[in-house]
């Protein structure tokens, strides 16, 4: 079987970026079973109510759902439970540092296959109050029309 290569993306958490600040970020592999790996690569996965907690010294990924699939037999996966994700034990120690200290969240911000194995990227993030997220609608939106008017510009309207 040829080992497949690259980054070939199957989820992403754009609700995050709006409600948070994206601090750090972090990737880490995931333990998963047969019928999960199959049904992400059918591309089926949300992870907006996802986040991750650490608990006895190990990093869990819980509320992404990873539906079942759809061949799957008796032995199906629970499509919310929680998913143990991999990360050195530096890494580990490090976020759980920030989250104490600082009040951060672990938030998931994409589910991708890298070179053939599922890995998730991971950020430590602060919540937004409402008007920063009005500020980042307004900046958004700005450069949405800086790069309407470029466009108009370029085709001599």
């Amino acid at each position: 079987m040829v080992k497949e290569g690259g980054r070939k993306l199957i989820a992403q958490n754009k609700k995050a970026r709006y409600d948070y600040f994206i601090e750090d970020t972090y990737e880490a592999g995931l333990v998963l079973t047969g019928t999960e790996v199959k049904s992400l690569r059918a591309g089926r996965a949300s992870l907006v109510d996802g986040f991750a907690e650490i608990s006895e010294g190990e990093v869990w990924l819980q509320g992404a759902h990873i539906p079942e699939y759809l061949q799957g037999t008796w032995n199906n996966h629970a499509p919310r439970r929680k998913r143990k994700l991999l990360l050195n034990r530096h890494e580990i120690t490090k976020m759980e540092r920030r989250v104490n200290e600082r009040g951060l969240t672990i938030v998931p911000l994409s589910l991708y296959f890298k070179d053939g194995r599922v890995k998730v990227e991971i950020a430590l993030a602060k919540g937004k109050k409402h008007y920063d997220k009005r500020q980042s609608i307004a900046t958004r939106d700005a450069q949405r029309e800086a790069t309407r008017e470029l466009g108009r510009q370029a085709k001599g309207f």
